[in-house]
Formats: C-alpha cells, structure tokens, sequence
C-alpha cells in the first residue's frame, strides 16, 4: 500500500527543476562549527549565509541553507512550494530574514536541486526533520523559538513535524493543501492512499497559526487555507489576498506588513510566557503537562456527599417516635398487640433494606467516578502519543503532458 502511495503521489504531486538551478561549489571557511560550508553558485556571496548537505534518516542528503540575523530572536523554517529549488528561492529567503529580523533555514527536498534521492511524502517528512535536528544540534536553536513556514505542498512537511513539537512557537501556512487528493477533487473523507492529510493533522497543533491564501489561486483553491484556519486550535488573523494567485503573493505589500505582524504578536507571546533559561522553559512545559491531571481532583469531590448517608440516618428517631405511638396504642388494644409486633419486625427489615440500598447507590456512585478515571487515563496516553510523534508554479499540482 505505502509503495503504491507513494508512487501516485511521485505523478502529481513533485516537479523538482529540471536541470536544477544551482550548482554547489566549495567553500573557503564555515561559520558554524562542524559543519562543511559549501556555496551556490549562480547568487551572490553572502557571509551571513551557509550552504551545507544534511544527511536524513532514509539515506538521502538534501541541500539547506541557513541565513543568519544578528538581531534574531527567531528561527524560520521554510518548506519552499513545488517547481522550485533554492536557488530560486535563495532571494527571497534573504529579504524574510531582513524584514522579519530571523534567522532563516530553506531547504530542497530530496530530488530537487541538488539534494540526493527522489521526491516522496515519506522523504519529505525525514527531509524537514533533518533539517529541524541542524538546527538544534548545529545552530543551537530551541523548539520554542522556532516558526515553521509551509508554502502549498510544503504544507504537508510543515504540518507534520508541528504536531510532533508541543513548545513549538508558531506555524505559517502559505496556500496550504487540505491533501493532496482534495486539490484535484473535492471528496469529504479522507482515503489510505491520499498524501498530505493536512486536513486530519491541523487540529493537532498547538501553537498559533497564521494562513496567508490568494482569493484567485488557480492551483489550490482559496477554500483549503479558510478550512485549514477553521479547524486550527489558535487561530491568528488570516490574510486572504484578494486577485492573489498561487505564486505572487509575495508581491503584495499587505503580505510581508501582515507577517512582521505576526512575527510580533509571536515574539510577545515569548516575552509573556516564555524565557531563554532553558530550566524556567523545561519547568513550564512541565505544568502545562500536569494540567492534564488537573480534572482529576473532582474525583474526590464527587466523593464528599458520601456522609449523607448519615444525614439520611437521622430521620429515624422520627420513625421509631411513631412506633412508640403504635406502642401506646397498642397497650390499649391489647388484641392488635401481636399484629403490630409483626408490624415493627418488618419496620426493622425495611430499614435495613433502605440503609443497603442507599450504600449501593454510594458504591455504585464510586465505580462510576474509578470508571472515568479508565478514559482519562488512555486520553492522557493519547496526547503523549501526539506529543511523543510547499513551491510555486501554477502547474504544481496538474499531470505533466505526458501523463495525459
């Protein structure tokens, strides 16, 4: 099933450059420790910018480069769309990086310019995490300063590796893909063999979300990015560009004003909550898993109206004063004496009776507080299971001639 996944989505869905736009050449000196820097040839030498392969988890090295911003609080993590490389990104990426003061890592998937391999969903979601480890391990960027940034199909990648980063900062989607099968037709479920189940995966994530999508994009319509906002847990205000197609958004000037926005609220967000101590950040990532547990205690409040069935003790002297009235009557009817003895012995009877049956519904009442319990557990399991675990050409997502 998975190869044959695969191989579908290898006909619609990936158009590397062919030839790539870019060669690498080597380089004199690198800037980061450990790391083999390399250029490109065809785009000016910057010495704020490295070139470098990164080995992935399925065998293939793919080709990032990372553009360093003194003034950076942030990282970005760009999944360029689809028809492109980085050398005709690599501007783009340098503008970003001076207008939103970040750090900035774009990266080509495997098969496009001069990253090994072939273009897969599967290659895809190992390409962005390894670039995600370069920045730990090489850069050393933390989980909650990075933003990650999806432009169409590399909304899938994006996507993925979100719901796998609980302290993620924020997320960019730039004309998302519900999936890939949703793009050429609109179906409402979703099928084993559709690609980049976006769709399924948006709710997810826990960190706000901004979507920037064109009213007259041709390739993805403009409904997949309002679906995708709605479905988002911290939504921020979208950018719905109106005339703006699949590949110029970027040259609407609401677009780069609408992100330094977003870069903004986000950085206020860290200054509020978070801190670059790395022990305040593990503490607070810490209680908001204990706030999980926080339902729990009610537990025992549903436990405190168990000393009424003591309260529902107390009416008995009541009763057993109307027994003594019978009594009085009694001594005076003489003949009715050994009914009424019958009568209290089936009094007593029913007052056990009632005393069981008020303690069983008090321990009917705890099995069903420890029944509760058994969903809350396996809830809590779930959402450690979650925690635990994009290109611009108008023909990205349409069959190639020969196909048709």
């Amino acid at each position: 099933m998975g190869g044959v996944t695969s191989s579908m989505a290898a006909k619609f869905a990936f158009f590397p450059p062919d030839p790539p736009s870019y060669t690498l050449v080597e380089a004199s000196a690198s800037a980061a420790p450990g790391v083999k820097s390399l250029g490109m040839s065809g785009v000016p030498r910057r010495e704020n910018v490295e070139v470098m392969r990164v080995p992935t988890k399925r065998g293939t090295e793919i080709v990032a480069v990372y553009v360093r911003n003194p003034s950076a609080k942030l990282t970005m993590l760009y999944s360029h769309g689809n028809a492109a490389d980085l050398g005709q990104m690599y501007e783009l990426f340098l503008e970003l990086s001076v207008h939103l003061h970040v750090n900035l890592m774009g990266y080509d998937y495997s098969g496009y310019g001069r990253s090994s391999g072939k273009p897969s969903e599967q290659n895809t979601y190992a390409d962005i995490e390894a670039a995600y480890r370069c920045l730990e391990e090489t850069y050393g960027v933390h989980q909650e300063d990075v933003i990650l940034y999806g432009q169409s199909v590399g909304s899938g990648p994006t996507l993925d590796l979100a719901t796998r980063l609980p302290r993620l900062r924020a997320v960019v989607l730039h004309s998302p893909i519900l999936s890939g099968l949703r793009v050429m037709y609109p179906v409402k479920h979703t099928y084993w063999f559709d690609i980049y189940k976006n769709i399924d995966k948006i709710p997810l994530v826990n960190c706000p979300v901004l979507v920037i999508h064109g009213t007259a994009d041709e390739v993805v319509d403009c409904s997949h990015g309002k679906r995708l906002w709605e479905l988002c847990k911290q939504k921020y205000e979208p950018l719905w560009l109106e005339k703006g197609n699949h590949c110029n958004l970027e040259l609407f000037p609401d677009y780069i004003k609408h992100l330094k926005k977003f870069i903004s609220a986000v950085e206020k967000i860290q200054i509020t909550n978070g801190s670059s101590d790395n022990k305040e950040l593990s503490q607070s990532s810490r209680r908001s898993s204990e706030c999980l547990d926080l339902p729990r205690p009610s537990t025992d409040q549903r436990e405190k109206p168990r000393p009424s069935t003591d309260q529902r003790e107390k009416p008995r002297p009541s009763t057993d004063q109307r027994e003594k009235a019978r009594t009085s009557t009694d001594r005076k009817e003489n003949a009715r004496s050994s009914t009424d003895r019958k009568e209290k012995a089936r009094t007593s009877t029913d007052r056990r009776d009632k005393s069981r049956k008020s303690v069983d519904r008090t321990e009917k009442a705890r099995n069903s507080t420890d029944q509760q319990e058994k969903p809350r557990k396996s809830i809590d399991r779930f959402g450690d299971m979650i925690r635990s675990v994009g290109l611009c050409n108008i023909d990205c997502f349409k069959p190639s001639a020969s196909n048709t």
